[in-house]
């Protein structure tokens, strides 16, 4: 199952055999798990300073909130288990005013990774605590090799100042003589820049990014229909192939998302999802969430005692019980986008325009 996948470094005696037993109960289907979860996602804010226009976001009216660092330290019991922490949302993570403290503290967790995906703005200023508070793992969201292209589809960055910065995060990075961060880029494929992919590739190679990896468009706004890539199979055939050979040429790791129509998951909503079994989401309204591509509130997380029983509530059994069956998964399961378990055969996985696709963030009794 692909979605039981997590970036690999050394793992405790504690963590490898919690690994071990959720594999086995997330194969077996069970709901009452004995295992932690595997990996832990804190959406730290819903603020961004970028205005993209592909993002969802801007489909949408919500109130922004900032996760409370309580919430992150509340989940202390299940965090010695954890494999990883990712820092990602619906909005830029590293704007969270406590980011430095939350790294810090995530710290004493020994063989913990931790992880952002980042729009690359706030580098300089947080370049300190990545290396302090051993930050594994930074992806840079960038959507063109050509600053004109970038820069017109994510609003409020520029091509130049993110590749300066993460330049400066490299030669610092080697400086120190550490093996962290690690870093890709991440492009979101669409008809006015899937033709720069090849050279996304090029650049990493120029400035010592080893991966890049590449994501469908979402449409999440009827304005943006005209740059999907859905029906698209031969031009993403083509730069696909492209892309591939010369990743192969620099010795650069891509990732790259199904072709349309050569799915595995065939006719089924979405590919088998391990998600309620590895992971534990939490929004930055400090409600539980199936997955970031998902419009479901489970619970409010301040209703509980704690984590622990969070992760084997009444709402999470339910979603092992219904995420993977085709006659009892909710709607957002149905028509899910996420890129990992997307079935890229179904117009679905690419629009979701008209449909309830991201959660309206409310007022948790934690905040």
């Amino acid at each position: 199952m692909k979605t039981e996948r997590l970036f690999k470094t050394p793992l405790s005696d504690k963590q490898a055999r919690n690994s071990e037993l959720n594999h086995i109960e997330c194969n077996e289907g069970r709901t009452l798990l004995e295992s932690c979860p595997r990996r832990i996602v804190f959406e730290l804010t819903n603020k961004c300073n970028f205005q993209c226009i592909m993002c969802g976001r801007e489909a949408v009216s919500f109130k922004t909130r900032d996760l409370p660092a309580a919430v992150v330290k509340a989940c202390s019991p299940l965090l010695p288990f954890a494999e990883e922490v990712t820092l990602h949302g619906w909005g830029e993570g590293t704007l969270h005013p406590e980011l430095a403290g939350i790294l810090e503290y995530l710290n004493t967790f020994k063989l913990l990774r931790k992880y952002f995906v980042t729009n690359g703005s706030t580098l300089p200023r947080i370049t300190q605590a990545i290396f302090a508070h051993h930050v594994d793992l930074v992806a840079l969201s960038l959507d063109g090799a050509a600053p004109g292209t970038n820069d017109s589809i994510r609003k409020g960055g520029d091509l130049k100042r993110e590749l300066r910065s993460i330049r400066k995060l490299l030669e610092e990075k080697e400086r120190r003589g550490l093996d962290y961060p690690y870093v890709n880029f991440v492009f979101t494929a669409m008809k006015r820049n899937i033709m720069e992919l090849p050279d996304m590739v090029s650049l990493a190679h120029s400035i010592g990014v080893p991966e890049v990896k590449a994501v469908y468009l979402t449409i999440f706004n009827e304005s943006m229909a005209h740059e999907s890539l859905l029906d698209m199979q031969g031009l993403v055939r083509e730069v696909f192939t492209e892309a591939r050979e010369r990743a192969a040429k620099f010795n650069i790791k891509i990732k790259l998302p199904d072709i349309q129509g050569e799915c595995d998951a065939g006719a089924l909503s979405h590919k088998p999802c391990a998600f309620p079994w590895r992971d534990l989401y939490i929004g930055s309204d400090a409600y539980l969430r199936p997955c970031q591509s998902s419009a479901e509130k489970l619970l409010d997380t301040a209703l509980f005692s704690g984590f622990e029983e969070v992760w084997n509530s009444d709402e999470m059994q339910r979603l092992r019980a219904r995420v993977n069956d085709e006659a009892l998964m909710s709607v957002n399961c149905r028509h899910c986008y996420h890129s990992s378990c997307a079935n890229w055969n179904l117009k679905t996985s690419f629009f979701q325009a008209g449909r309830e696709f991201a959660p309206e963030w409310g007022q948790s009794k934690a905040l």
